[in-house]
């Protein structure tokens, strides 16, 4: 049933309380006093005990060969190097894993700004085309599936990233988006030369705060001096800010311009822009959601990105098919958060050395813990 879930590094060396100097690829050293380059960096946290993730794959059989099952995407769809991406993935681990054959599945895309009507009509469509279970990837579909949802009481809906009160048939997929980007900020901090890191968001909405609150408490824990850019695209209710790579790209500049030399974004298909000028400007970068690193849209841009914080969408769509397979949709988490490996960090392209992983471990295990609370909100 978990079988997307990232397995947890097991640390077994003890790390050093004192605090150290800036990591520049290779091994953590000093006393924490200021460095040349980068930060005077906080003590690093207590290492983590070995363990194996709790989410660990399960040898359970799921049969999901007699679903048809339908995914309505956020702007951007299929292909954004993004959220939707990481939703795509976790319906193709389902259609592998549980046997759904390809003519029961459908994928329909929202468009930039487009009317209410419109999502209405996606999941009246695929609900009336007797696809079950359908799933709202974006909180954009909220209001509509509070509809939709009553009208066809027999099928079971879900929504990314949202609610619906009083609709039974509808389960929310939620995360702590705030705790992986927690650990995106502490990356950031290690990875600054300049002690200056940026964060750029799609659209200023609270949802997106979320990760520009946990990005800028983690900076913070690990660099208490360490300065923070901060850039929107859009305001609340223009959602092309997720879909716009040359806005992307000039606030990012602009970050990097002011002297930011890791940026993190939270901004859907917008990041490609991010990516790009983080490599015309000699900056690093941290993407968010999937896994950008190995991503084909992005591959130019590869080599600047350091990380990605995984926002395990993929997971909770295979886990909600799943459920609605087993007839258990009681088995979900509440929250995908790091104690489930709903978010988390990559480390493909070896850009995290092992120094480095065991202070996002040492983190990751206090705020499993509830030692270190991250708020959702600055």
């Amino acid at each position: 049933m978990r079988g997307l879930a990232v397995t947890a590094i097991a640390l077994t060396s003890v790390l050093s309380m004192a605090a150290c100097a800036k990591d520049t690829g290779g091994s953590n050293t000093g006393s924490g006093s200021d460095n040349a380059e980068g930060c005077k960096l906080a003590a690093k946290p207590p290492a983590a005990a070995a363990a194996t993730s709790s989410a660990a794959a399960s040898d359970e059989k799921i049969d999901g060969s007699a679903l048809k099952v339908g995914l309505a995407y956020d702007i951007g769809g299929r292909g954004d190097a993004s959220f939707n991406d990481s939703a795509a993935a976790g319906l193709d681990k389902a259609k592998a894993d549980f046997g759904i054959k390809p003519e029961n599945l459908k994928e329909l895309t929202a468009a930039p700004n487009e009317p209410e009507d419109a999502k209405l009509t996606r999941l009246r469509q695929l609900a009336s085309e007797g696809y079950n279970p359908i799933i709202g990837v974006g909180f954009a579909y909220a209001e509509s599936l509070g509809v939709v949802g009553p009208e066809f009481p027999n099928v079971k809906f879900a929504i990314v990233d949202g609610a619906v009160e009083g609709a039974t048939n509808v389960t929310p997929l939620l995360f702590a988006e705030e705790q992986g980007s927690f650990l995106a900020g502490v990356i950031a901090a290690y990875r600054s030369k300049a002690c200056h890191v940026g964060f750029v968001g799609g659209v200023e909405i609270p949802l997106i705060k979320k990760f520009d609150a946990g990005f800028e408490q983690g900076a913070q824990a690990a660099a208490p001096d360490i300065k923070i850019e901060r850039k929107y695209l859009t305001p609340a209710g223009d959602f092309t800010g997720f879909q716009d790579p040359a806005k992307g790209q000039e606030a990012a500049t602009g970050q990097i311009e002011s002297g930011a030399d890791v940026l993190y974004h939270a901004a859907g298909a917008s990041g490609k822009g991010v990516f790009s000028a983080a490599k015309t400007g000699n900056a690093l970068a941290i993407g968010v959601d999937a896994d950008q690193y190995n991503q084909t849209t992005v591959a130019e841009s590869k080599d600047v990105i350091i990380s990605s914080m995984l926002k395990r969408v993929d997971v909770a769509v295979y886990d909600f098919v799943g459920a609605v397979a087993k007839n258990d949709l009681a088995s979900l988490p509440k929250v995908f958060d790091l104690s489930v490996d709903g978010v988390g960090y990559s480390t493909s392209g070896g850009k995290l050395d092992a120094d480095l992983q065991a202070v996002l471990e040492g983190y990751k295990a206090q705020i499993i813990k509830g030692e270190i609370k991250v708020k959702d909100s600055l």
